[in-house]
C-alpha cells in the first residue's frame, strides 16, 4: 500500500521522490512539515495530492496579516432560536491542512495554529474540540520575501518535525510535468489509493517498528552534539530526539523493514535537526553552512555495531 501511495504522489509531483518520501515519513510518524521554497514549485500540489491519495479531508488557509485566530480555530456564535452559543468550526478542522505563507500572519495567529499542531485540538470559549485524525499541517513560507512577514521564532519552528526545500525540477521532469498538465492530469483528478482507516493502521504499524537501545543512544549522541557545537547558539531540544526516533521508524517502514538501521537515522537527521539550530554571529559572518556542520558531526559519531 505504501508503494501505491508513493507511486501515486510521484505521478503528479514529478521528479522529487526524496521530498515525497520525507513528507510520507512525517505523515506516518505523526509530524508536521514546513516547506520553505520559492513560489510555483508545487507545494500546494503536493499537499492536495497527498490528501486526495489518502482520502483525507483537505483544508487550505491563506495566511495574511489580517488573519485572526478565530479564522483558524473557529468561533462561538449565538443562536437566537435556541438561545445558546454554538461552535462554528474553523479552517483547522480538516485532516490535511495547507498553511500557506504562514510567516505572513501575525504572531498571535501563528500561535493558534501551532497550538493545534501540538495539542491535536482547539479550545474555544473554554470548550475543547478534538481535531480529526490523522492530522497533519503542511506549512509553507517564501524564504526570499521579508516585507510584511513575521518570521517564526525558534520555539515555534521546533513544532515541525521537518523543514524541507523542494527546489526547481530537472529539465526532463519539468517537460514531463507540463505534458501531464496539458493532458489534464492535475491534483483535482487524483483518486484515493488507501482509506483513512488504512492510513491509521499504517501509522500504528510504524510505532511497532523495532529500534534498539544502542540506536536510541546513537540518536541521543547526535542531538547532544548539536548542543556542544560552538558554532551553534542554540542546540536541538529533547523534542528533536523524539522526532528523530519516530522519523527513523517511519523511514524503516518505507524501506519495508520492521527494524531501524543507522542508515535510517542518518537519512532523516539533517531534515529533522537543521531548522532547530541557530548559528552564532561569527559563524554567520563566515557563511558557515548548517547542513554541512551537521553532516560532518554525524560522520564523527560512532555507529553502533550490534
Amino acid at each position: 500500500m505504501i508503494k501505491r501511495l508513493r507511486n501515486q504522489i510521484t505521478e503528479y509531483f514529478v521528479g522529487k521522490e526524496n521530498t515525497v518520501d520525507q513528507v510520507l515519513i512525517c505523515l506516518l510518524a505523526g509530524g508536521h512539515v514546513l516547506l520553505e521554497d520559492v513560489p510555483g514549485v508545487g507545494k500546494t500540489t503536493l499537499a492536495k495530492v497527498l490528501a486526495a491519495s489518502t482520502d483525507c479531508s483537505f483544508g487550505r488557509i491563506q495566511f495574511t496579516p489580517d488573519t485572526l485566530p478565530s479564522d483558524i480555530a473557529g468561533v462561538s456564535v449565538y443562536n437566537m432560536k435556541d438561545r445558546e452559543f454554538q461552535y462554528k468550526e474553523g479552517a483547522i478542522l480538516r485532516q490535511i491542512i495547507l498553511a500557506d505563507e504562514i510567516n505572513r500572519a501575525a504572531p498571535k495567529t501563528q500561535a493558534s495554529l501551532l497550538e493545534a499542531m501540538a495539542e491535536g485540538s482547539v479550545t474555544v470559549d473554554g470548550i475543547r474540540h478534538p481535531l480529526p485524525q490523522p492530522f497533519m499541517v503542511i506549512a509553507t513560507q517564501n524564504p526570499i520575501e521579508f516585507l510584511g512577514t513575521y518570521p517564526l521564532p525558534e520555539a515555534q519552528m521546533d513544532r515541525f518535525m521537518m523543514r524541507l526545500k523542494i527546489g526547481y525540477p530537472k529539465a526532463d521532469d519539468e517537460i514531463a510535468l507540463v505534458r501531464k498538465n496539458l493532458a489534464g492530469k492535475t491534483a483535482e483528478t487524483v483518486e484515493p489509493v488507501c482509506s483513512v482507516q488504512e492510513l491509521l493502521a499504517m501509522k500504528e504499524q510504524v510505532k511497532s517498528v523495532h529500534i534498539s537501545d544502542s540506536l536510541l543512544g546513537y540518536i541521543q549522541q547526535i542531538v547532544s552534539a548539536t548542543r556542544e557545537e560552538e558554532r551553534f547558539v542554540l542546540g536541538a531540544s529533547p523534542r528533536a530526539t523524539l522526532f528523530l526516533a519516530s522519523a527513523s521508524q517511519a523511514r524503516a517502514f518505507l524501506q519495508e523493514r520492521d527494524y531501524v538501521k543507522p542508515d535510517d537515522v542518518k537519512a532523516v537527521a539533517v531534515a529533522v535537526l537543521h531548522h532547530r539550530l541557530v548559528l552564532t554571529p561569527d559563524a554567520k559572518i563566515r557563511k558557515e553552512n548548517t547542513d554541512l556542520i551537521l553532516n560532518t558531526m554525524i560522520q564523527n559519531i560512532r555507529i553502533p555495531r550490534d
